[in-house]
């Protein structure tokens, strides 16, 4: 698809989580990550509750729509309600399983900075700025993060195992996961973007996880950029199916 459409541009990363080996296709192209930062904000919460585990049970006030949220093609299956408050680890889940801006925001505004950009400046990775371009992060750089939950290399393993299951049940079922087979587990974060640049609308589309492939677990990133939203969609599902489709091949 992605030939037949010069529409659409790609970058992909792929890594054995076996012995390490990985190649990419413009692997140092930077996009606008969106929604993959829940990510690093999901890890620098586990992080703090390591410490101090009463960080997840925190409550906080829903005080209603957030000014300024960025437009979701894909809308969260279940959304927070005005007034009620939710524990911080129920505002991890729903920002995770259901990609809710809502609860990103409140979660961001219940984090110090310093905190927050730990994660990244731990992990060697620039830390956003409302100051910079809109793509700031290469598909290798984010699939990083995923690399440290398998490893657990920045959390510990229980806490790396707790942030894998969530993603693991991530809502959306596009994308990576229409590439493999059933029964196949994939822990996930899929991320969107729209801007509109001269009259028209561009998309970036992204999804990065791993696949729970029976003995050969596989780290695969894919983020791309164009016009139509579902086109992107189908192009990342098609790169992993092709992904899939190899390794079944040779680990049948």
């Amino acid at each position: 698809m992605v030939e037949a459409n010069d529409d659409i541009y790609l970058a992909m990363y792929f890594r054995n989580l076996n012995n390490g080996p990985w190649f990419g296709i413009n692997p140092d192209e930077n996009f606008s990550p969106a929604s993959l930062l829940k990510v690093p904000l999901l890890m620098a919460y586990l992080k703090l509750a390591e410490v101090n585990p009463g960080v997840l049970s925190k409550t906080i006030v829903y005080g209603g729509v957030q000014p300024g949220a960025a437009e979701q093609t894909v809308l969260p299956k279940d959304t927070l309600q005005a007034g009620q408050s939710y524990t911080v680890e129920d505002l991890l889940h729903r920002m995770i399983v259901y990609s809710d801006n809502e609860a990103m925001s409140l979660l961001v505004q219940n984090i110090s900075a310093d905190d927050f950009n730990k994660t990244y400046t731990d992990l060697g990775i620039n830390v956003p700025d409302v100051r910079e371009p809109a793509d700031f992060m290469s598909v290798k750089e984010y699939a990083s993060f995923f690399r440290m939950l398998y490893n657990a290399a920045y959390l510990d393993k229980k806490t790396s195992e707790k942030a894998l299951e969530m993603l693991s049940n991530v809502d959306y079922k596009e994308g990576l996961v229409a590439g493999v087979g059933d029964g196949i587990t994939i822990a996930h974060k899929f991320g969107e973007r729209k801007v509109e640049e001269d009259g028209a609308s561009l998309n970036q589309l992204h999804d990065c996880g791993i696949a729970y492939y029976q003995k050969y677990p596989y780290l695969l990133c894919v983020m791309t950029r164009g016009k139509n939203f579902q086109e992107l969609s189908e192009v990342i599902a098609q790169v992993s199916r092709i992904v899939f489709s190899e390794i079944k091949e040779d680990y049948p």
